[in-house]
């Protein structure tokens, strides 16, 4: 369903060097799984006999007992639409190896041993098998008079979007990872059975060393650990069970658990193939043809997911977590500044000129230049804040323009830009009365051409305040508010800019605090058409193009991960369930994708700008479009 796979790490009750009884709780585990919809599930290395067998896997007995028991285990699965992946030695060629069974339509589709076997401190492995690098790549071998593969060079593919590789416990940890060189031929999802055993502090470094691996392979990760029954004699196991995408634990248990659990996660495989695609390079390191070769092993029946069962975060662009988020904030904000510093150190500008009018971006802008100013040792005076008042101006955002300006101390001027504008509609023949976009765009064309000649005239910069969800649906005004010499905002989302403002309020406290916060519950508007009788807004942008919260979540999907229009509004009526009819979400859905294709040609020449952080439109660095292509095969998904 779009892209997404449900998996699952089972932790099974067990008890060690019992096959029979370990095989029933596996199964039951496995029909748990296959109930859920899961396409894969995962259970511990060595899971058939426990890990703690010791010089008992010198036991022939055990070692026949165990593979018998997986030919058991995988003819459960022949009327199941779920793939098993279960641990068990198995002797090959007279040599004993820790091997991974992948159990699929009542058979076993190949079998993978592990390469890297610990040998030191608690760690004994060596003793009882032989590392898999010994194996060819595959090898063809017969189990129960029919044949699968053996080697660590087997690929296990679902669909065009899931593929799997599998690496087991300390493989993990070794320097090269057995799943790097997987994810670069091509497996999106990575599996490792593991028994490792708990000592303070380990569960945290594992679940660091996990997330790490899914963010370096660009893959979702999979992870199974054996549980509390396994032996104790000097080691205890927690069963600890993790799953990973791209560097994010999306599912995790509750370790020491004395029963059978299990754990799902909804990994998108469709969004980590377009991110090895469009947003790294990960290709580049991809190795010679020659020097390794992959078995690509077709997996038959998987479950289809009716429903995606994950959290879908409404807002992308703003963590949850205050104090991350606060740390998110800070950072944009010394990036921010940090740009504009190094263009007022090239140009040997001696002034900032910024229009202020009360308002979300304006007052960011307004911000970092006081910070970038500070940070350069030039008096606050030299940043000229010009409020042009027009027919829209509200007292609520004169004022606070005013109050801002003041606070800050910046040299503050006013120009009533409504002579210049009347004058104007008489040259070009206009109607005054006739509010239309002629009306509108002559004020932002009025006020930017003020600041651009201010800036001639004091030797200084016009300082941008348009934001990066202004850019994304072209809510700006062709060479006026569209236009500057810097755009500080330019990467900064609108659901994000709240927060900034926020954090500086917090930071500052104070008259600017209480002005801050009074700019940020005020309502989104261009203030271009006349302000009401009682001095309100009454231009809402919001009102006309939809909710930024929706616009900047429909941004976030369609350029970081490629989404197609189906998907997005899939998610989007996950993530929104509460506060937006599923009509209402597909409308302005359209209302993006409209003004995201028609406005390209804004994006095309807008200004210098620091990118903060992973979405950017600018023309020279991230985002390259035609200004003239066509919307209609997003449109016909709506």
């Amino acid at each position: 369903m779009y892209g997404f796979y449900r998996v699952a790490a089972a932790v099974p009750e067990l008890r060690v060097a019992d096959p029979d009884f370990n095989r029933d709780r596996i199964v039951e585990l496995i029909d748990a799984a296959e109930a859920k919809k899961a396409s894969v599930v995962l259970f511990p290395e060595l899971a058939v006999t426990g890990y703690t067998c010791a010089d008992l896997f010198h036991q022939p007995l055990l070692i026949a007992k165990a593979l018998e028991t997986v030919v058991e285990i995988a003819a459960e699965t022949a009327k199941r639409n779920i793939t098993a992946i279960v641990g068990a030695p198995f002797c090959y060629n007279c040599a004993v190896y820790n091997c991974a069974f992948v159990l699929n339509k009542g058979a076993i589709a190949g079998i993978v041993p592990k390469n890297v076997l610990p040998n030191y401190r608690e760690y004994y492995e060596k003793r009882w098998f032989e590392s898999g690098k010994k194996i060819n790549h595959y090898e063809e071998v017969e189990i129960a008079g029919k044949p699968t593969f053996f080697g660590h060079g087997l690929h296990f593919l679902i669909d065009g979007n899931f593929r799997f590789g599998i690496e087991i416990c300390e493989d993990l940890w070794s320097v090269i990872p057995p799943s790097s060189r997987q994810a670069l031929y091509g497996a999106t999802v990575i599996f490792n059975p593991s028994a490792s055993n708990e000592l303070v502090g380990k569960a945290a470094y594992r679940k660091q060393l996990i997330a790490q691996q899914s963010a370096r392979c660009i893959a979702g990760y999979v992870y199974a650990s054996s549980g509390v029954h396994e032996s104790s004699t000097d080691l205890v196991f927690s069963g600890h069970a993790l799953i990973a995408e791209n560097g994010v634990i999306v599912a995790e248990n509750e370790r020491f658990q004395r029963e059978n659990e299990l754990v799902f996660a909804d990994i998108d495989c469709q969004r980590l193939r377009t991110l090895r695609n469009n947003e790294s390079a990960f290709f580049d390191t991809y190795p010679p043809i020659e020097a390794y070769e992959f078995i690509i092993i077709r997996i038959e029946g998987k479950n289809k997911l009716k429903k995606i069962e994950r959290h879908i975060d409404p807002h992308p662009f703003v963590p949850d977590n205050p104090e991350l988020r606060g740390e998110r904030c800070h950072e944009i904000f010394s990036i921010q500044s940090a740009g504009l510093a190094k263009r007022f150190e090239h140009t040997n500008a001696k002034t900032a000129i910024i229009g202020i009018s009360g308002g979300l971006d304006s007052t960011l802008a307004l911000l970092v230049c006081g910070e970038t100013f500070k940070k350069l040792g030039k008096p606050p005076k030299s940043i000229i804040a010009i409020t042009m008042p027009g027919y829209g101006t509200s007292d609520r955002t004169y004022n606070n323009a005013v109050d801002l300006c003041k606070l800050l101390k910046t040299d503050l001027r006013e120009i009533n830009i409504k002579p210049a504008c009347e004058q104007h509609f008489k040259d070009i023949g206009h109607n005054p009365k006739v509010h239309d976009v002629t009306y509108e765009n002559v004020q932002a064309r009025e006020r930017t051409q003020l600041l651009m000649d201010i800036a001639n005239k004091e030797g200084g910069l016009v300082i941008g305040t348009g934001d990066l969800s202004e850019i994304a649906l072209g809510w700006s005004t062709y060479n006026g508010d569209h236009m500057s010499m810097y755009a500080v905002n330019c990467s900064v989302p609108k659901t994000l800019i709240r927060y900034v403002i926020q954090w500086v309020a917090d930071t500052k406290g104070g008259k600017l605090a209480k002005v801050l916060h009074d700019i940020i519950d005020t309502p989104v508007s261009p203030e271009l058409l006349p302000k009401a009788g009682n001095g309100e807004i009454t231009h809402r942008t919001e009102d006309l193009i939809g909710p930024y919260e929706l616009h900047d979540f429909f941004l976030y999907h369609f350029i970081k991960y490629g989404a197609e229009p189906a998907k997005i509004l899939e998610l989007a009526k996950m993530a929104f369930k509460n506060s937006y009819p599923s009509s209402v979400i597909k409308k302005y859905l359209k209302t993006f994708f409209r003004r995201f294709f028609s406005q390209q040609f804004k994006r095309s020449c807008i200004p210098d700008g620091p990118k903060v952080g992973t979405i950017s439109l600018s023309p020279r660095g991230d985002w390259r479009m035609p200004s003239d292509a066509s919307v209609n095969a997003w449109l016909e998904q709506l």
